[in-house]
């Protein structure tokens, strides 16, 4: 990743060498997860992991929380835009667009755990990339359809979706399932708008 779109993630501005600290300490993250699970999830442990003191890893995020959000929004981020296939109905290409967001973590299910609590979390850094994160989701929401959408429609939609993804990350519905039950939901919505 380039330090250019590292810095499009932060609230600051970040120099080449602040943004490689910044990625390692994301990744490091990652391993954390995966070995110890959120619970046993700590920014010492990760910092040690990268390879960077605590206070440094502290410097850039306030707090686990913090960490795993941007860890999620990093890899919305990646997410390739797709063109929407036009020739199929709204309901399927919102369809689509909302499994390719659910299987960010699917096949990782402590990162996803640790990526549902981190979201829900009060930390103002957590909220700033809640919203982003919200903000990327309706965008891509709203490329699904033709033209401009409703933006009731739109609101039911992420509102089902941020629903769909919360039960996922509680374990009540896998996040490879996401995308078929939205197309449900969308079907429902948007009835036979083409």
């Amino acid at each position: 990743m380039s330090s250019t779109s590292v810095a499009a993630a932060t609230r600051r501005h970040l120099s080449e060498r602040q943004a490689d600290t910044v990625q390692r300490l994301v990744d490091a993250a990652v391993i954390e997860v995966r070995r110890t699970g959120y619970d046993g999830l700590t920014v010492r442990n990760v910092a040690r992991r990268a390879g960077v003191a605590p206070a440094t890893a502290y410097t850039y995020f306030s707090s686990k929380e913090h960490l795993v959000a941007e860890l999620f929004w990093r890899r919305l981020q990646a997410l390739p835009e797709t063109e929407p296939d036009r020739r199929r109905r709204p309901a399927e290409r919102v369809a689509a667009v909302m499994r390719d967001i659910g299987l960010l973590v699917a096949d990782e299910p402590e990162l996803a755990a640790a990526c549902t609590t981190a979201m829900l979390s009060a930390d103002p850094e957590v909220a700033h990339l809640r919203d982003r994160i919200g903000a990327a989701v309706r965008r891509r929401l709203a490329g699904a359809f033709d033209g401009a959408p409703d933006p009731t429609v739109l609101g039911a939609l992420d509102l089902a979706f941020s629903g769909a993804m919360l039960q996922a990350g509680m374990g009540y519905l896998a996040y490879a399932e996401v995308g078929d039950r939205m197309a449900d939901v969308a079907r429902l919505v948007l009835g036979g708008a083409r």
